[in-house]
């Protein structure tokens, strides 16, 4: 099995999530890694962590998330790995569910979102987002 975390979804996997906007609800797991140093698009100097810089998002985008009718079920830091193998831990997990893929969509269309978004990018060296139903 590969796994190869990513901060931004490829075309397929956009299309897939577009293809059926009415289905729901959905919970998003979250697996999320961390930059050692938040590093910013724009070159702002920071002294951020990456696991900071996110923060800064996540406190922010639950507001947004029960904006358009979901909830956040759990956000924890990975400890350690019970079962299974893999050849690095991810250092958090949160899981959000949202009424539909539409609602997730339109979430992150927000003009509120895309302001957040960029401590995100700086925080994130990557992360596996599993859609469940």
């Amino acid at each position: 099995m590969k796994v190869e975390n990513k901060v931004t979804p490829n075309e397929e996997q956009i299309n897939g999530f577009l293809e059926d906007p009415e289905i729901g609800p959905i919970s998003m797991v979250n697996l999320l890694k961390y930059k050692e140093k938040a590093i910013y698009d724009d070159g702002r100097d920071t002294n951020l962590s990456g696991e900071e810089a996110y923060g800064l998002y996540a406190a922010e985008v639950i507001n947004l998330v029960e904006k358009y009718g979901g909830e956040f079920l759990f956000a924890g830091k990975v400890n350690r790995l019970m079962l299974g193998e893999v050849d690095e831990m991810w250092d958090s997990i949160a899981i959000a569910k949202y009424p539909n893929r539409k609602a997730m969509f339109e979430m992150t269309m927000d003009p509120e979102y895309q302001k957040i978004h960029v401590h995100r990018d700086a925080g994130l060296e990557g992360q596996l987002n599993i859609e469940t139903i």
